[in-house]
C-alpha cells in the first residue's frame, strides 16, 4: 500500500486498531484522534484526515483488508448549500467583528462539535482564498467596511504587538539569565561554605 498523508503500511494498521479499540471503550472520535496524536507525536488533525482518507480508499485492495470485519465506515458529507454559506459566514463575521478568532466563532458555531467545526473552518478559509469578493459583500450587506487602509491599520498593530512582545521577551531573557548566574554563584558560595565548616 502506499503512503497516505505519510503513513506506511503498519502505522495505518496500528491506527485502524487503536480507533477501533477506543470506539469499543465508548470513546468519541476526536479524543481517540486527540490520544493517538500525542502517543505518535503526530498532528490530532493530520491523524483525522489520514483516517477519513483511509476510509476513502474503497478502490484500495489492502485497504479493504485493514478495514474488513471493522465498523469503520465514512459518512457521506452532504456540501453546504449557497444560503447555508453565507448563513455561516455571516456568523463568523460578526463574531469576528466583537475581536473573536475564527477558530473560536467556528467553535461557538458548532457547538463543541469538533466535525462540523472543522467543517466550519474549512469552508471559511476556503471561501477566504477562493471568493475574497464574497466575504466583502457579506461584511459590507452586515455593514463592516474592508479598506486597504484598515487591513494596513490591522497588520501594523499586529506588526507592533509581536515587536512589543518580542522586546519584552529579550528583557525577560536578560534578567532571568542574570539570576541564573547570581544564583549560580550563590551556590557556589555555599557549597564552599559548607565544604570548610566539614573540614
Amino acid at each position: 500500500m502506499e503512503k497516505i498523508n505519510g503513513y506506511t503500511k503498519e502505522e495505518a494498521q496500528s491506527l485502524v486498531k487503536y480507533i477501533c479499540e477506543g470506539r469499543g471503550q465508548g470513546k468519541t472520535l476526536t479524543r481517540i484522534f486527540d490520544e493517538y496524536a500525542k502517543n505518535t507525536g503526530r498532528a490530532r488533525g493530520s491523524v483525522r484526515n489520514y483516517y477519513y482518507a483511509l476510509l476513502k480508499s474503497t478502490d484500495n485492495e489492502e485497504v479493504k483488508k485493514m478495514l474488513s470485519g471493522t465498523d469503520l465506515k465514512a459518512e457521506d458529507v452532504r456540501p453546504f448549500t449557497d444560503e447555508e454559506t453565507d448563513k455561516i459566514l455571516r456568523a463568523i463575521l460578526q463574531q469576528k467583528s466583537k475581536g473573536v478568532s475564527v477558530r473560536r466563532a467556528v467553535l461557538n458555531l458548532a457547538g463543541g462539535d469538533d466535525k462540523l467545526m472543522l467543517r466550519y473552518q474549512n469552508k471559511y478559509r476556503n471561501v477566504m482564498a477562493k471568493q475574497p469578493e464574497r466575504i466583502e459583500r457579506l461584511m459590507r450587506e452586515a455593514g463592516y467596511t474592508v479598506t486597504d487602509e484598515g487591513r494596513r491599520t490591522i497588520e501594523n498593530k499586529i506588526n507592533s504587538l509581536y515587536d512589543e512582545l518580542n522586546s519584552s521577551l529579550k528583557e525577560e531573557n536578560k534578567r532571568l539569565t542574570a539570576v541564573i548566574k547570581r544564583l549560580t554563584d550563590e551556590n557556589y558560595l555555599l557549597k564552599l561554605q559548607v565544604k570548610n565548616l566539614m573540614n
